[in-house]
């Protein structure tokens, strides 16, 4: 009989009563779960009937299996078991298709198991116990869950139970510990919603985006304190960084951050989330399958934050389609790639830059300028805003034939108005040696520019991120190198983590499109796919100009 209850307890498990619940009262529990919000928001945007409710459902997931297992005469060994089965079926429906409703961590599952067990009052409160107390100490909900199945461990070891018993007690813990792990992270990091200091609900006043990053090299990874443990394995020799890169394959997106204190010019308030799906640059580009699945999965994680546009970092900017097939997956949510607002601190930064070039003594109309990258959308508008200024210029990019038409079309569009320099083609690097100014943006993972390629003197003006220009660079001498599509933001903002822009206020441009989107709700300005509409990068730079945002050159 036990063989039967075994998969009953799972399906029992697996039933989403909370979810189906919710959504006969009109409530999407994506953007107002406990697991995401924490318990209070949870109540405020649910009410306390309804989340009651649905922790009573939860329970009973768990204590009906049991109590059934016990008029079964099943041994203590075995309702263990049943009960692993039923927070399995909680925690990963099999039968149900990706995505899956969301699911709280099982909290009220946890505690139906530890009240279906057959356990001496005394020990019986052990776990209860432990779970309110650690709530009350720390303040975290999460940690008080996870006192459930600990206590149910600690109360076994005077128990008299055999090995069996204490072995699945702690394969519940350690089930516990790993669906609870995103909640430990964002503990660490303190964003982790907890008693008497709730989150801010989105309202009129206060609105919620995401921004999907990933590490740009493996230093990256311990700047999370959920990682930074494992650093002085990595310098010992003890976990080489294929590993590290074999397990970063294998995480989901997670929350690892958020931007604080963004408050624009008309009072309103910007809350981001910061969403690491940990693949370094080159795994991003050597593997664009798995790359487009996790930033669909950032994006519904995004979505279960309360996000109402998620934007796409680095080179998740580039990846399906440039977020065309992440948008076309998670239609709930807005998704860009932040080209427009990216494209528009480059179109605002040039002529200061150019300004600057000739105000040093140098004449424009002699200078040979070169641009890499001019396949790329933002580097090809640069080379269509240089060109009639400039005496010489100079196209690198990957594939020739099609740099070669673009620069053809280029050039008539200026003969045609009388403004043509000569226009040169290469897909090698070293052909910007002559060049007096170099506008580079391309989406390498690693330098493209080194000291050989660069000649004494050179103006630089680097869009890459990462960085193409080499640090070595920086010693060639005259050479000035000038970070581009960074932004200042308005308000007392910060990041709690280093985005590598010089400053915890200052961050690059497709994320300062993402919290524009959502203040101005201008949903159809989004940048999706390789086109880059003029009106679009226009309404950028007005927009974020009267709402505080400043570039900075």
């Amino acid at each position: 009989m036990s063989v039967f209850l075994f998969p009953l307890a799972y399906l029992v498990g697996a039933l989403p009563l909370g979810h189906w619940l919710a959504r006969r009262r009109g409530v999407d529990l994506r953007t107002a779960s406990p697991y995401t919000l924490g318990l209070e928001n949870a109540f405020r945007r649910l009410g306390v009937g309804l989340t009651l409710l649905a922790f009573v459902l939860d329970f009973l997931k768990g204590y009906l299996p049991l109590l059934l297992g016990r008029a079964l005469g099943l041994s203590l060994a075995e309702l263990l078991l049943l009960g692993i089965a039923a927070y399995l079926g909680h925690l990963y429906p099999l039968f149900l298709r990706d995505p899956w409703p969301l699911r709280a961590k099982g909290a009220g599952v946890l505690l139906g198991i530890v009240a279906g067990l057959p356990l001496p009052p005394a020990l019986g409160m052990v776990p209860v116990a432990l779970g309110l107390t650690l709530y009350a100490l720390t303040g975290y909900a999460s940690l008080g869950a996870l006192g459930l199945p600990l206590g149910l461990l600690l109360a076994g070891f005077p128990g008299g139970w055999g090995g069996a018993e204490r072995l699945l007690a702690l394969g519940l813990f350690l089930l516990a510990l790993w669906r609870y792990k995103e909640n430990l992270g964002r503990i660490l990091e303190g964003t982790e919603p907890k008693l008497g200091n709730p989150l801010p609900l989105p309202s009129e006043r206060q609105v919620v985006c995401a921004f999907l990053i990933h590490p740009l090299t493996l230093e990256d990874f311990w700047q999370s304190p959920r990682f930074r443990w494992l650093r002085p394995l990595v310098r010992l020799g003890l976990l080489r960084q294929g590993w590290m890169e074999w397990l970063a394959e294998r995480f989901r997106p997670m929350k690892v951050g958020e931007v604080r204190g963004v408050k624009t010019a008309d009072g309103r308030e910007v809350l981001c989330h910061l969403i690491s799906a940990p693949l370094l640059p080159h795994q991003i580009k050597g593997k664009p399958e798995l790359a487009v699945k996790r930033a669909i999965q950032g994006a519904r994680l995004a979505r279960e934050l309360g996000a109402t546009v998620v934007g796409l970092g680095a080179f998740w900017s580039v990846v399906g389609e440039k977020g065309k097939k992440v948008q076309e997956a998670v239609p709930g949510i807005e998704v860009t790639n932040g080209g427009a607002y990216t494209a528009g601190t480059v179109k605002a930064a040039i002529p200061q830059i150019l300004a600057h070039f000739a105000q040093s003594g140098k004449d424009l109309k002699a200078t040979t300028a070169a641009v890499v990258g001019a396949n790329g959308v933002v580097a090809f508008g640069i080379a269509r805003q240089i060109a009639p200024l400039v005496g010489r210029l100079v196209l690198v990019g990957r594939d020739l034939e099609r740099l070669g038409r673009a620069a053809e079309t280029l050039r008539k569009n200026l003969e045609r108005k009388g403004e043509a320099p000569e226009i040169r083609v290469s897909t090698e690097v070293a052909a910007i040696r002559e060049a007096d100014l170099v506008f580079t943006a391309t989406s390498d993972p690693n330098p493209v520019i080194y000291p050989e390629h660069v000649k004494p003197g050179a103006w630089i003006y680097d869009e890459g991120v990462p960085p193409d220009v080499h640090p070595s660079v920086r010693e060639v001498p005259g050479v000035r190198v000038i970070p581009g599509g960074v932004v200042r933001l308005p308000g007392e903002a910060w990041a709690t983590l280093d985005l590598h822009f010089g400053a915890p206020n200052q961050v690059p441009a497709c994320l300062a499109e993402t919290m524009i989107l959502a203040a101005e709700e201008a949903f159809d300005r989004k940048s999706l796919g390789g086109e880059v509409r003029a009106e679009n990068i226009q309404f950028f730079v007005e927009r974020a100009e009267a709402l505080g945002f400043r570039v900075v050159d």
